[in-house]
């Protein structure tokens, strides 16, 4: 190997390392990346920031306000609302959720689609009494699914497409390969989420581990009898000077159990049973509301905060409201308390549930982390707005109050004026989609205010670092070195072997990275691969398509597993059971389609 070679690879394996790792957000570790291949010379300074200016980066940039506007229309709601019952058989309701969601996927962000139909789903499974646990997968695999039908369904599609445009055709090598256009993906792309969700609806669904089944997050943070309050000791509390177990009698009087003890914002040890209680300390009480107000009016002792509302919880204008925290979100990473959520906005963390785990014990202090239910409390004109603020997603309902018509029928005609364009060659996609942004910023369906929201930033920051860096892989003759050992492993054999081979690898790679950082390298794998065996690059690159996007054994590999994970109160090794004979069943699926639709 070469230099440039050993250093490429050095630096993906770092990626690669650093990603699994989780412990920094994928966009730092990739533009991080990035910075060391322009500080060693393996990317030209000249290439550097071409990834952020690339056509899959813009494309993947404008169709996220797209969907935006779509979900802002109401025009997804109004289609949910009548196809969506909590009355169906549970094969029935998965089978007709996760059609509609991979329906929209293939027309819009697959994590917009998902985020639409999430609270859809979760009504649902309350008003039939079962766990969300049994439909959230099976939602987010066909959302997953779905996005493998258009160009614009998924990030991979858009980079293949993209790159394929690069690429020498083999019959005339002056001449490029030119751009996969809209539909080119569908006849594979149908195929494959067709049994796909027919897997998840009759089979996918039984694999879920019994445990999750019996699981619903919602029901338990609302589940206020154990709620954490904390209470301050003033100047005047009758409690200063005793031992915290010598309260044990007015506590056990008021059912409230002391759970902690705090002092100059440091948790003293356990229960802190012997400490002699100060002015200034704050109690950890875990009681219903009632019981704590009782307490506390025994010994004068204050609410921390805003916690007291004399209401009690659900007074006339407080309310709850459980959001998710998906990858990206401002809260994540971050507390309550660094963000001053009850002090500049008046809302009250008062629960977190993390993979089936509920967290209230000093909750304003917890870091949050993508995948998060969080329970918020305060004014209900204010929650929306500060839950938008936060990045998170509501898991409630929205119902049918917020739609306008008139504009559902807008934005759905701007976006299918836009893909008609661009699918009959009259416009170049991008400019297609700038138009129909333009015209829903225009029509204020997407508000000036949002168009930056809308645009998920890490992914296009991961994108715009990761291109230049896959093509320094490819001119360094790193992506031909890759591509001649698959090539050797499987020698001898047909390209159908290669062909799967290639597959089992980009999905295995998609499963612990990002789907677009996959995509980007190993799309230029795949024509390597090609040229080597002399064949069209045309049904690998579609494999790579395929594969990348299918990521279904774990809930880091794509934004959808992470996002139902705490809602579905599912552990890290559940993927898999549905996930594995999923990825087993597209594999089987997609080889076979791709040769015949893209012969060799």
């Amino acid at each position: 190997m070469t230099t440039d070679q050993i250093i490429l690879f050095s630096l993906l394996g770092v990626v690669f390392v650093l990603l699994v790792w989780g412990r920094w957000r994928y966009d730092l570790v990739a533009f991080g990346a990035l910075v060391a291949a322009l500080i060693t010379g393996v990317v030209p300074t000249e290439r550097a920031f071409e990834g952020f200016g690339h056509p899959a980066t813009v494309i993947i940039a404008l169709v996220l306000i797209v969907s935006r506007g779509l979900s802002n229309s109401g025009a997804i709601d109004l289609i949910a609302s009548y196809v969506i019952s909590g009355t169906r058989s549970l094969s029935a309701h998965i089978g007709i959720i996760s059609s509609v969601g991979a329906a929209l996927s293939a027309i819009m962000n697959n994590v917009g689609a998902l985020a639409l139909l999430m609270p859809v789903d979760i009504q649902a499974a309350h008003k039939a009494k079962r766990s969300p646990a049994l439909t959230l997968m099976p939602l987010s695999f066909a959302t997953i699914l779905g996005g493998l039908v258009t160009l614009i369904g998924t990030p991979p599609n858009i980079i293949i497409a993209s790159f394929r445009a690069k690429v020498p055709d083999p019959s005339d090598p002056t001449k490029m390969l030119g751009s996969f256009h809209m539909f080119d993906f569908a006849p594979v792309g149908i195929v494959c989420a067709v049994a796909g969700v027919l897997f998840v609806a009759l089979i996918g669904w039984r694999l879920i581990p019994s445990e999750r089944k019996e699981h619903d997050t919602g029901e338990e943070l609302f589940q206020l009898e154990g709620y954490i309050a904390e209470v301050k000791v003033p100047e005047d509390s009758s409690a200063i000077g005793q031992q915290v177990r010598a309260l044990d009698d007015i506590s056990e009087e008021s059912d409230v159990v002391i759970a902690g003890l705090v002092r100059n914002n440091q948790r003293m040890p356990g229960q802190a049973r012997l400490q002699t209680i100060q002015a200034g300390d704050v109690l950890v009480l875990e009681a219903a509301p009632k019981a704590i107000d009782e307490f506390i009016g025994k010994l004068k002792l204050v609410y921390v905060g805003q916690e007291k509302h004399s209401t009690g919880l659900g007074g006339d204008d407080l309310t709850l409201m459980e959001v998710v925290v998906p990858h990206g979100a401002r809260i994540e990473g971050r507390s309550a308390l660094s963000l001053r959520l009850l002090y500049h906005h008046g809302i009250t963390l008062l629960g977190i549930s993390r993979q089936g785990r509920r967290f209230r014990e000093r909750v304003r202090k917890l870091t949050i982390r993508a995948g998060d239910v969080l329970l918020l409390y305060g004014r209900s004109e204010r929650l929306p707005a500060i839950a938008d603020w936060l990045g998170c997603l509501p898991l409630a309902e929205r119902g049918l109050s917020v739609i306008n018509r008139g504009t559902a029928g807008f934005a759905v005609a701007i976006f299918g004026g836009a893909i008609a364009l661009a699918s009959f060659g009259v416009l170049y996609l991008p400019v297609a989609l700038a138009a129909a942004c333009f015209l829903m910023v225009l029509l204020n369906i997407v508000p000036l205010r949002q168009v930056y929201e809308s645009i998920e930033w890490p992914v296009i920051v991961l994108l715009g670092s990761m291109i230049p860096i896959g093509g320094a892989l490819e001119s360094s003759g790193g992506t031909a070195l890759i591509a001649n050992g698959i090539v050797d492993i499987a020698a001898g054999a047909s390209p159908a072997v290669v062909l799967t081979l290639l597959m089992i690898v980009t999905m295995t790679l998609s499963d612990v990275l990002n789907n677009t950082a996959t995509a980007v390298i190993a799309a230029p794998i795949a024509v390597n691969i090609a040229t080597r065996l002399d064949v069209s690059p045309d049904p690998f690159l579609m494999a790579v398509a395929v594969a990348a996007s299918c990521a279904f054994l774990t809930p880091i590999g794509h934004k959808n597993n992470t996002l139902i994970m705490g809602p579905g109160g599912y552990k890290f090794g559940d993927y898999w059971r549905m996930g594995l004979p999923l990825e087993i069943l597209v594999i089987a699926i997609a080889i076979p389609m791709i040769m015949l639709v893209w012969p060799f």
